[in-house]
């Protein structure tokens, strides 16, 4: 066989992987465990995102582990997470990756009903001014810079506790060990409604809106170290995906009405 033949025979035999649009390799996608949009059951990774991952089709094929939420953004920076899900969007992950919004998301300051003699709080400025009230928060989350200045200051403040995950820091609440927390009500939600310890107390959930957090886009961040096919590839199945209504249905499968209206709504 001549060597034109030849290229034009591989030239044949890839035509059916561009027309399908397969990925070029399987996408490490390390994740942890976060209410119900990523669950993890043993060596079983679940949850909205990575039901949404997986029903892309398309050739892509995603490599789940499970890895503290803190590490998540490491391994990302350095390039070892191919996505980051879920993410909010922030200046310093765009400068790392390619942001896809799917939904609109609120973070907001979450406490129990128990405490509902304590005066509202309607700003970041005025929880700052609160000295009595001790705040938990959960290593690796990261709301944009208002989030991380009232970080700073109530560690400066001595006010501030960190959590490994959503569901500890509700345990924290729930034990007195700190006051409330500040993340999208829908994450502390969700990993409640996925335990039966703290199921029943979902009904007590306080939920107190921000001025400085209001809502944004949370979605997932592609890594600039893809390959750039693979990149343009997944954004435009995951937005095929926001815009005929499957990441809403998703979600909605996952979730119960009343905790998507705390803190969550469709694109």
């Amino acid at each position: 066989m001549s060597r034109a033949c030849r290229r034009l025979l591989s030239c044949l035999l890839l035509l059916p992987m561009l027309a399908w649009g397969q990925c070029s390799r399987v996408l490490k996608v390390p994740v942890a465990p976060i209410g119900l949009s990523v669950t993890v059951e043993g060596d079983v990774v679940g949850g909205v995102y990575p039901d949404l991952l997986r029903g892309l089709g398309e050739g892509c094929r995603f490599e789940f582990s499970t890895v503290p939420r803190a590490r998540l953004e490491l391994m990302f920076e350095s390039g070892q997470a191919d996505l980051l899900v879920p993410a909010s969007r922030t200046a310093r992950r765009d400068e790392l990756g390619l942001f896809v919004p799917l939904v609109r998301s609120r973070p907001a300051l979450v406490s129990f009903s128990e405490a509902k003699d304590r005066p509202p709080v309607r700003s970041l400025d005025e929880l700052l001014r609160r000295r009595e009230l001790r705040v938990v928060l959960v290593r690796g989350f990261d709301y944009g810079e208002a989030y991380q200045v009232m970080q700073r200051e109530l560690g400066a403040q001595g006010r501030l506790m960190l959590a490994v995950d959503a569901l500890e820091a509700a345990r924290m609440l729930n034990l007195g060990m700190g006051d409330l927390t500040v993340m999208a009500p829908s994450i502390v939600a969700g990993a409640m409604h996925n335990d039966a310890r703290y199921k029943p107390l979902l009904a007590k959930l306080r939920v107190e809106p921000m001025n400085e957090l209001p809502w944004g886009d949370a979605g997932v961040y592609l890594s600039k170290s893809l390959p750039a096919p693979d990149r343009q590839l997944l954004r435009e199945l995951l937005e095929r995906s926001v815009r005929s209504g499957d990441v809403w249905k998703t979600f909605q499968r996952y979730y119960p009405a009343n905790i998507l209206a705390d803190g969550l709504k469709q694109r």
